[in-house]
């Protein structure tokens, strides 16, 4: 395959082997060898599951304001002295406890798995974005205005915004919001679709050699 061919690729797998993959890269102007091999059946993420402090409170919140749909709940799991089932398994203390889990769906995908733990060794910290762990939940929405009042109207906290973004995420606004028990959300919404998205749709339309 020539330089030129190869110049012509916007990021795609230009040699495919069981070994790896060999790529370009316009934005670097380099090949590079990784190993892109897909995880054998994967079709999209199933749930996202996090821990509180009060479940009954992230109930209300989840519900109440957000508008989930509580789905079941299990438990209590929890295993006796010399059973370290806790710890092979969920890695965690082997005395610690799950007392109970509670499953909402949000919207037309999003699955939340809610527990409440027990534990000799449990932290209460809540991660910010900039410590390692950090992370947070974003929700797509239709009318972000409209969304934003409606969780104000709840009483929870929404932080300054919204905000606009640029570059390859143009189109999309975006704002963080807080729950009771301080974990970071985001609400989002992009009705026109992103500058990457409308950028690669054009890609995949036009000529090809």
């Amino acid at each position: 395959m020539t330089q030129d061919r190869i110049q012509n690729l916007h990021v795609r797998a230009v040699d495919v082997t069981l070994q790896g993959v060999v790529c370009y890269s316009p934005r670097t102007n380099r090949i590079r060898k990784g190993y892109l091999m897909p995880m054998p059946g994967l079709r999209r993420m199933d749930h996202v599951g996090f821990t509180v402090p009060d479940l009954d409170e992230a109930h209300r919140f989840l519900v109440d304001a957000l508008g989930c749909e509580y789905l079941y709940s299990l438990g209590p799991f929890r295993f006796e002295d010399g059973d370290d089932w806790m710890l092979t398994h969920l890695n965690v203390h082997p005395r610690a406890e799950m007392v109970e889990n509670r499953w909402f769906r949000c919207g037309d995908q999003a699955v939340f798995e809610v527990f409440h733990y027990t534990s000799p060794d449990q932290r209460d910290a809540i991660p910010r974005n900039s410590d390692i762990g950090g992370h947070h939940v974003a929700l797509y929405v239709d009318d972000l205005d409209a969304a934003v009042a409606h969780l104000e109207s709840h009483g929870v906290r929404v932080l300054a915004g919204p905000t606009a973004s640029k570059g390859p995420a143009e189109g999309n606004r975006w704002i963080y919001f807080l729950s009771p028990w301080g974990m970071q959300f985001e609400l989002v919404s992009y009705p026109g679709g992103k500058a990457w998205d409308r950028e690669s749709s054009a890609r995949q339309d036009g000529p090809h050699d």
